[in-house]
């Protein structure tokens, strides 16, 4: 992080300015990106709307304020594990925490209540739907509230992927608790996503902070299906011995099966899916989150704020229904910043499924078209030559200025075919055509179908009738899913998904500019290399000579964990253990000075740690002695 000094902001608990409750809590020396202006946003008693990657410090955007502020900061959030996680990880930090929520009984939660009418609580948990409990409601009312943080508020979008309808209600904290200060929080949203959030949340006055969504350190692949179970224990076997990862698959009875199937070839692996009893659901979570090298094999029900630092891995075994689905659990790996790799294997048989499931599904007929405008622009990401990592950005409104060099299409190019012609085809149809009827309709003309609807509209006179019928429906749609990502074509949702042309599209229209695209489904391309081994980024290395005193380090943490009950990643983070190899603190001033080690963990977990550097130091010099 770059040292960035902030001044005590007005109306700070206790003469501790949000800097200080960074370095000394938290044990970080400067803010990163917009952290510190939502932070002061919030301390000054204004509302935040937050989109910020996974892993990119969305946590302490609501936990500072609510410690510098006076009373107690109330977090929604949407999962009782979710929950969980952050209260241990704030214990541990020396922060007073707590959550209410199903699995406390009545005792437990009367302590709390009292804890927080007392002012005993800098933070507490809620699920939504007890929130919203006029009981609940009548507490708050009564205590002192330093502000409401609304995690993971793509919820309440009807639009988003894990749609939570008592998220809708939430907009009530503006009416009863018109001072408090509110922030909603989410790492994936789109523009329209946005906007129902600011609505329905009643933030319309809130300053919005949309940071970049690039994880440079997330290797993105993509591949067709070509027997999935060889492709998957390759990359297992090849690349992610002995680490944690989460794999995405559809079905219930396809994550079963899945699941057993990697026991069998000697992993760890373990189901999760919401047909599993509660009991079981939570048993794996458990020991996904504290034990290492664990795989978790999950339908999307999964994963949300799971807050895991080291999971190395994301596959996907079916396609995603969106690019915010994508995006989202992708997001899940890497969250320490280290490498990691996120592989997608998708095949027709995913396309039919998630369209048969938007079909049926019981939203109106505008909500059936976005998603398959979604599902389009998946298949898109997928299908195109081009860098990855700039239309995934490129779909968020970002703009990367040049390649990442770290996905698939950027290490081994696919193959391509020139469709120049067939591009400028489809250009003129569209154009033709008026820019107002989707793509089906479009293909209709090209490819010279006879329809009530090309009839009505006396599209048969059209120069493009038929220009098309050398390619194949499914041809034509990979075409234009491919030039949408590119920003050649944009779909129009208000006007029924209509496709236009944008002014990049000009050079190719007037034969300046050749267009390779992927090649078509007839000839699917080959897999990229990066799937192998020689592309793989690991970790960052151990040099040999230190590999003991890693070793000798991660087994004191997960013993310090295991007493208190505790994943290992809360007693100290991968990159803080990596950094005290590096730097071999010999007191607990140079121990302080290490990232992601503040004030309580240092007094907790200190001495432990600087006694095995000092053992390790002492046998070294003993080695050299002789």
């Amino acid at each position: 992080m770059t040292d960035i000094t902030a001044s005590p902001v007005a109306g700070a608990r206790d003469d501790r300015s949000p800097h200080y409750i960074l370095e000394h809590t938290f044990g970080y020396t400067g803010f990163r990106g917009d952290q510190q202006a939502i932070i002061d946003t919030l301390v000054n008693g204004a509302d935040a709307l937050v989109l910020m990657p996974t892993g990119g410090g969305k946590s302490l955007c609501y936990q500072i304020p609510a410690l510098a502020r006076s009373g107690c900061g109330i977090v929604i959030s949407p999962l009782i594990a979710l929950m969980q996680d952050q209260v241990e990880a704030l214990r541990a930090a020396g922060v007073s925490a707590a959550f209410l929520n199903s699995s406390l009984d009545f005792r437990e939660a009367q302590d709390i209540e009292d804890q927080l009418m007392r002012g005993d609580l800098e933070l507490l948990y809620l699920a939504p739907e007890r929130l919203l409990q006029p009981r609940t409601l009548d507490l708050l009312e009564r205590a002192e509230i330093a502000l409401f943080a609304i995690d993971e508020a793509h919820c309440v979008s009807q639009w988003g992927h894990d749609f939570r309808a008592d998220y809708l209600q939430l907009s009530c904290l503006h009416q009863r608790f018109p001072q408090v200060p509110r922030v909603a929080l989410t790492a994936t949203a789109d523009q329209r996503t946005r906007r129902e959030i600011a609505q329905r949340l009643d933030l319309a006055e809130a300053r919005h902070f949309v940071s970049s969504f690039d994880r440079p350190n997330i290797q993105y692949r993509i591949a067709p299906k070509n027997n999935p179970k060889r492709q998957l224990l390759q990359f297992l076997t090849s690349e992610q011995l002995g680490n944690a990862g989460v794999i995405y698959c559809l079905s219930r009875n396809k994550v079963e099966s899945t699941a057993q199937w990697l026991q069998q070839q000697g992993f760890n692996a373990l189901p999760y899916h919401a047909g599993l009893s509660t009991n079981m659901r939570a048993e794996h979570q458990r020991r996904f989150l504290r034990e290492e090298g664990v795989i978790v094999v999950a339908t999307i029900a999964f994963g949300m704020g799971i807050d895991k630092p080291d999971v190395r891995f994301v596959a996907h075994l079916d396609l995603p229904k969106s690019v915010e689905a994508y995006y989202q659990e992708t997001g899940r790996a890497g969250r320490d910043g280290e490498p990691a790799t996120a592989l997608l294997l998708y095949g027709l048989e995913d396309v039919v499924k998630l369209s048969q499931m938007a079909a049926t599904s019981e939203g109106s007929e505008e909500h059936k078209r976005q998603e398959r405008q979604r599902l389009d622009a998946m298949l898109g990401l997928c299908e195109i030559t081009s860098c990855r990592r700039k239309a995934l950005l490129r779909y968020f409104n970002e703009e990367l200025t040049a390649d990442c060099g770290n996905c698939d299409t950027c290490l081994e190019p696919p193959a391509t075919w020139d469709a120049s012609d067939a591009a400028r085809k489809l250009m003129s149809c569209i154009y033709r055509t008026g820019q107002r009827f989707g793509a089906a309709h479009v293909i209709d003309v090209l490819r010279g179908a006879d329809t009530e609807k090309i009839r009505q509209f006396q599209h048969t006179q059209l120069s493009t009738y038929g220009i098309g019928a050398d390619l194949s429906g499914n041809e034509w749609r990979a075409i234009t899913r491919q030039l949408v990502v590119r920003g050649y074509l944009q779909v129009n949702p208000e006007a029924f998904n209509a496709l236009q042309l944008t002014e990049q599209c000009r050079p190719v229209l007037r034969s300046e500019e050749n267009l390779q695209l992927r090649t078509l489904p007839k000839a699917p391309p080959k897999t990229a290399k990066g799937s192998g081994e020689s592309r793989s980024r690991a970790p960052v290395e151990i040099a040999d000579a230190d590999i003991p005193l890693w070793d000798a380090l991660r087994a004191l943490r997960k013993s310090l964990a295991e007493e208190r009950g505790v994943p290992p990643y809360v007693v100290f983070h991968d990159a803080t253990l990596r950094e005290m190899l590096s730097a071999r603190p010999r007191n607990e001033a140079e121990m302080l000075a290490i990232s992601g080690i503040g004030d309580s963990k240092l007094a907790r977990f200190g001495e432990p740690f600087l006694t095995l550097l000092r053992e390790f130091e002492s046998d070294s010099a003993a080695h050299t002695d002789d």
